[in-house]
């Protein structure tokens, strides 16, 4: 081979790692291990476009890295397969969500493929897999086998909770449990009916089932997370959001809240992602507090409970505020307030909980026309009900104190509401500074005149007292809703006995889909599951219905790391001494967007099933790298606006300040360095342009206008890898997208910059073949130049690879092509170590020159990475700028290791020197090693 052919290298190197298995890993290697894990994709019917592989290319890259460095690297690839866009395209075409979902992946991986991944692809999962999701339903009843001990801060097994029960009954247990958890002794433990004692069970299991109010998406059928719903209406298809009160399967992350925050200080993580996960948990040191309610409703519901941080300012509380979904507030609203509370709750069932909490400037609510009473003076203070309040927040409740919140002040004012001043200044305690002040209460009966600290001390201290309140520690995090009612999705592995849940038995896992006739909810409201014919649990002769809701699209990504480990064990998720050898992920590449929902359910289970003993690491993720997006470059034509388009005219950008125009984007796959190919255009967009609209061109061309936008089909600015990769090639496309910028950064992605990169690539091939494509390479040694040159380079690529520098390390491989062509360096000893160094970028053109220096049959993967020698690294002279009074007149070179007085009569025997010198005596010479000489005259 002489000539650089891309299409015929790649697909000759991607057929050679394919038929030769070179990325399969082996559990057992004698090597250190390292895992670098990508976060596998959804398979949509798009395909990938040119912004998704920036991820993929740098965990790519850094896997190939550390495999030329010694080490045994695991980087799989799989797909999140269930989801609701299969779903949605099987409501619309009847299609199962399989068949599409099979067609997406094949796609996906011919793509991923081709573009020189080394992927051990015999490790490939699929979340929709009943291989894979029979270990997700597993780990479900695992959960719901469990119950989380306080006082061990660790899961348990739900055997040594009843055994507790049975000895001693639950008065002393320290549990993460329902709040409505009745005690009992292990005499009436002993008494209660089998059935009795498995209810009781359900209250301190770590999955359980309770009503919760949830975001309902009639159009989709089933309820949203919060990441799907956007501005009241579903991210997906832009239907109605309303909260509502359904009956769903909960998880107790809330159990794991502090370690979930106490975990973030042993990873590296960036600090951003960081907090959003600390705002997420919500860490609050605070107080519960109990307002009685001036007329009682029952026995039961006598009070109003609500959390507060700052309960020094009770006495300023004027009214007291509940979530419109508050269980109370159909029970305390009056006949003469109960229509308008019943407008406020309707019309609040329209807001996502995301929109309530970033309103903070809309002030609506309506009067219950209950009161409660204040516990420290017993005033009488109105309850509200408001949106800004959420139900699954704290207590659902709020004390609303005006004098120290602006959204409080705000309200008050809009229902003229008083406002009590507690402090002697015209602002609250804002800081440390602030809270350490003696005298700052006012009108605050037993506080008055104390410190902040003291304050709160003495309040909490009389609420414990009075049995009306506590201290407490509180999390913003609510447990999370684990089901969702739609058909695409894993099977919950529970059958109902008299309305009681019960596990299917290992033995009968995975619980398949069943077959269903349409994707869409029963004529009575059930999930679709529903429609699905006598799928029944069996057991002793009686049939008993399955649970007719999936689990969430985050059951499935909170584990899958794990079976990458050992894909194939049909007795365990993996082997321990898979778990052992790999135990957790090292690097982990992917989007900001999964900082609260993916990230944190992983780490969740991670925990539980480390208390458990299933696995070994409390965290599932040493290194986090968030790769930042590659924007779309849009390009636009302009349409001359006129009542006559049945002859469009269209403007070049150059033109149209001369025009009254509209800006159209036109498909950037025919536009090439801004200009326009109008005939492709013509073809592509008849609706807008037919075979006889004008262009109006600039030097006989039509020039495109340019935006800088998110990339979307919507925009005509998606770019399709696949046709990068057949006119330039992967490689091209993998250093291209390296060198657009640091790799956490959002970028423009600019086709127009790619010919740089290919011609890159070809300067490297002509150090092995010449102009006429014969070889020029030779056994000759190497020059201390050329020497310096590689080696320097070897150095660069190696911390900037370590660093995730990505695209620095592109320019000093471009650097050092340069260098050595300018060198005429064809020296076999210098070109086999840059062809190393360049692999984990461009691996089929190294894997061919590698081969083609003679290393047949092997593999440049093979390889180690060169090891740079100080020697060359160091460099033997140094040039000083040297100023003449205060201005560089001119540079000379010196040893590095010169002695100064040397340096110092060279200098000033130098004619440029002395001519600039004008013949007057130097009155100092500075010289500052290795960095400049200054002559002062």
């Amino acid at each position: 081979m002489g000539a650089y052919n891309h299409k015929e290298i790649e697909r000759k190197w991607q057929g050679f790692w394919s038929e030769n298995e070179t990325y399969k890993v082996d559990n057992k290697a004698g090597k250190p291990k390292y895992y670098v894990l990508d976060m596998f994709p959804y398979p949509s019917g798009a395909g990938l476009h040119v912004g998704h592989p920036l991820g993929y290319i740098a965990s790519d890259i850094y896997s190939r890295y550390k495999r030329l460095k010694g080490y045994n690297v695991l980087h799989p690839m799989g797909f999140d397969s269930f989801g609701l866009p299969a779903e949605q395209y099987a409501i619309q075409t009847g299609q199962h969500p399989a068949v599409t979902t099979e067609n997406n992946i094949t796609r996906y991986i011919s793509q991923l493929k081709n573009l020189g991944f080394s992927y051990d692809w015999s490790r490939e999962v699929r979340t929709s897999d009943p291989s894979y999701y029979r270990w997700t339903q597993w780990i479900f009843a695992q959960l719901f086998n469990s119950w989380y001990n306080r006082n061990t801060d660790k899961a348990e097994p739900i055997e040594d909770l009843i055994l507790i029960f049975e000895k001693e009954g639950n008065g002393s247990i320290n549990a993460c449990c329902d709040d409505d958890t009745p005690i009992f002794s292990a005499n009436e433990w002993r008494a209660f009916s089998g059935e009795e004692k498995h209810a009781l069970t359900l209250k301190y299991r770590m999955t359980y089932v309770a009503e919760a109010t949830v975001n309902w998406c009639a159009g989709l059928g089933s309820v949203l997370s919060n990441d799907e719903v956007k501005d009241g209406v579903s991210e997906r298809g832009g239907f109605p959001v309303e909260q509502k009160l359904m009956r769903q399967w909960m998880m107790r992350i809330t159990a794991y809240a502090q370690r979930l925050l106490d975990g973030l200080d042993t990873v590296e993580w960036t600090d951003s992602l960081k907090e959003q996960q600390r705002n997420w948990i919500g860490r609050s040191v605070g107080a519960m507090v109990r307002f009685e309610l001036e007329k009682p409703v029952d026995g039961k519901d006598n009070f109003v409970e609500v959390f507060t941080t700052r309960v020094d300012t009770i006495y300023g509380v004027t009214f007291m505020v509940l979530a419109p979904e508050h269980e109370l507030v159909a029970k305390i609203t009056t006949a003469e307030q109960r229509a308008d509370v019943e407008q406020y709750i309707e019309n609040a069932k329209k807001r996502s909980e995301r929109d309530r909490m970033s309103d903070v400037k809309t002030v609506s609510g309506a009067f219950t026309g209950a009161y409660v009473l204040n516990p420290l003076n017993s005033e009488k203070i109105p309850v509200f009900i408001a949106d800004y309040v959420l139900a699954g927040y704290g207590t659902g409740a709020v004390m609303a104190v005006p004098s120290g919140d602006q959204r409080d002040w705000n309200f008050a004012r809009h229902f003229d509401l008083p406002v009590i001043q507690i402090l002697d200044a015209q602002k609250d305690i804002e800081n440390e500074a602030d809270a350490t002040k003696e005298g700052r209460y006012v009108n605050s009966g037993m506080i008055d005149g104390m410190t902040f600290a003291e304050a709160t001390q003495a309040l909490i201290s009389w609420l414990e007292e009075k049995q009306v309140g506590n201290g407490k520690v509180n999390y913003r995090l609510r447990d999370a809703v684990f089901s969702r009612q739609r058909y695409w999705g894993e099977p919950v592995p529970v059958y109902f006995k008299n309305g009681l849940p019960y596990l299917l038995e290992d033995e009968d896992l995975p619980l398949e889909l069943p077959v269903v006739d349409k994707y869409l909810p029963t004529a009575t409201g059930e999930p679709p599951l529903g429609r699905a014919e006598n799928w029944q649990n069996h057991v002793d002769g009686n049939s008993y219905n399955y649970e007719l809701s999936t689990m969430p699209g985050w059951a499935g990504s909170s584990w899958y790391w794990y079976r990458y480990m050992d894909p194939h064990n049909t007795e365990a998720f993996a082997s321990k001494e898979a778990i052992s050898y790999w135990q957790d992920v090292d690097l982990y590449i992917g989007g900001t967007e999964h900082a609260t929902g993916h990230l944190l359910y992983s780490r969740f289970w991670n925990k539980f099933m480390k208390d458990r003993g299933f696995v070994i690491k409390e965290e599932p993720f040493k290194k986090l790298i968030n790769q930042g997006m590659i924007q779309g470059r849009s390009s636009f034509v302009y349409r001359v606006k006129s009542d006559n388009y049945s002859r469009p005219v269209f403007v070049s950008a150059g033109l149209k300040p001369a025009y009254d125009v509209t800006p159209l984007h036109v498909d950037v796959n025919i536009v090439t360095n801004d200009v326009l190919d109008v005939e492709a255009f013509k073809l592509s967009r008849p609706d807008i342009a037919g075979e006889n609209a004008e262009f109006v061109l600039e030097d006989g061309k039509y020039i495109c206008g340019v935006e800088v936008e998110k990339m979307s089909k919507s925009k005509f600015n998606v770019v399709n890898p696949d046709d990068i990769v057949d006119k330039y090639g992967a490689d091209t496309l993998r250093i291209y997208e390296m060198f657009l910028g640091p790799l956490e950064q959002a970028k423009p992605w600019n086709t127009n910059g790619i010919d740089g990169t290919f011609r890159f690539l070809r300067k490297l091939w002509r150090l092995f073949y010449n102009d006429t494509e014969q070889w020029v390479v030779t056994d000759a040694e190497p020059s201390k130049e050329e020497l310096k040159v590689l080696h320097k380079t070897i150095k660069k690529i190696e911390a900037d690879i370590e660093g995730f520098s990505f695209n620095t390390a592109v320019s000093s491989l471009m650097v050092c092509v340069n260098e050595l062509g300018s060198l005429k360096c064809h020296k076999k000893a210098v070109l086999s170590e840059l062809v190393v160094l360049i692999s984990p970028y461009a691996p089929h053109i190294a894997e061919e020159l590698w081969a083609v220096l003679g290393n047949q049959p092997g593999t440049v993967s093979d390889a180690t990475f060169p090891q740079w020698e100080p020697q060359y690294v160091i460099d033997d002279v140094f040039e000083y700028p040297v100023q003449i009074n205060g201005k560089v007149r001119t540079s000379l070179s010196f040893a590095v290791d010169a002695d100064p007085k040397s340096i110092e009569a060279e200098v000033l025997a130098n004619e440029t020197v002395q001519k600039w010198m004008e013949g007057k005596p130097a009155r100092k010479v500075i010289v500052v090693p290795k960095r400049i000489v200054n002559v002062v005259i």
